[in-house]
């Protein structure tokens, strides 16, 4: 039986999210710093079904060392049980490649230690009980600002990933990088070392945003999924609820009733 908790925002009696922006000398490389704390104390653990996204997230959770998650193309869980929280870096798509020593692909669909990437020297700090941590994000700022590798190919990655989230009727991978002014394969190869996903994902998940966006704009109204499926260019509704279940783990209707 599906988790009544799941259902028209329940979630949010034992949630509280909440994003704020970088520093100047970071705009462009983080997009937000975000944070999330809960508390089931007294109830089961809930499984929390996570979108995939374009971003990589370094995080620093209250039950563990800071982690650093890669592109995921898929959705993903996440169990969360008893009081805790975590402060999160969503980096923008294409920016985080200046940190690393090695293609983006090399964290897609992974989660590994930060220390890994940024040493042992990772900034700490303590949580509240339904806010943002005292000084994390400041701690984090600088931490990150103190760090910050120029990269103009990725700078300029990031720029066509910007592009094409803003060209809503961008379906097909050739049109995107005559949008771009580069090769298909120029393209597909910056991509995979600066995004950690493919053109072809990345149109594919804009597309599918479009719908998570229609929910979150009008809770509990009805959708006409025949028509955003044409709206989307999917043959028909079927094709539509493949795609999006595929990516989100469930149907487009099961995902709605969440809001």
């Amino acid at each position: 039986m599906r988790d009544p908790r799941e259902l028209s925002g329940a979630w949010s009696a034992f949630q509280r999210h909440g994003s704020t922006p970088p520093s100047p000398p970071l705009a462009g490389v983080v997009g937000r710093y975000w944070w999330a704390t809960w508390d089931l104390r007294d109830q089961a653990p809930y499984r929390q079904l996570l979108p995939p996204t374009p971003s990589v997230h370094l995080t620093f959770p209250t039950d563990g060392p800071p982690l650093l998650r890669g592109v995921h193309r898929r959705h993903f869980h996440r169990v969360l049980s008893g009081a805790g929280g975590v402060l999160g870096v969503a980096f923008v798509p294409g920016t985080f490649r200046r940190f690393l020593d090695a293609p983006a692909t090399t964290l897609t669909d992974r989660t590994v230690p930060a220390a890994d990437i940024f040493g042992p020297d990772l900034p700490t700090f303590e949580f509240h009980d339904s806010g943002p941590p005292t000084g994390g994000t400041d701690a984090v700022d600088a931490f990150l600002a103190e760090r910050l590798p120029s990269d103009p190919v990725g700078d300029e990655v990031a720029a066509w990933v910007e592009r094409a989230s803003a060209t809503p009727d961008l379906r097909r991978v050739d049109d995107l990088a005559a949008l771009c002014g580069v090769g298909v394969r120029r393209l597909q190869r910056l991509f995979a070392d600066h995004v950690g996903a493919s053109p072809k994902w990345l149109l594919r998940r804009l597309r599918l945003q479009e719908v998570t966006d229609t929910l979150a704009a009008a809770p509990g109204a009805p959708v006409d999924w025949a028509g955003l499926a044409a709206d989307l260019g999917y043959v028909d509704q079927a094709h539509l609820s493949r795609d999006f279940t595929a990516m989100f783990g469930e149907p487009p209707t099961r995902y709605a009733a969440r809001y």
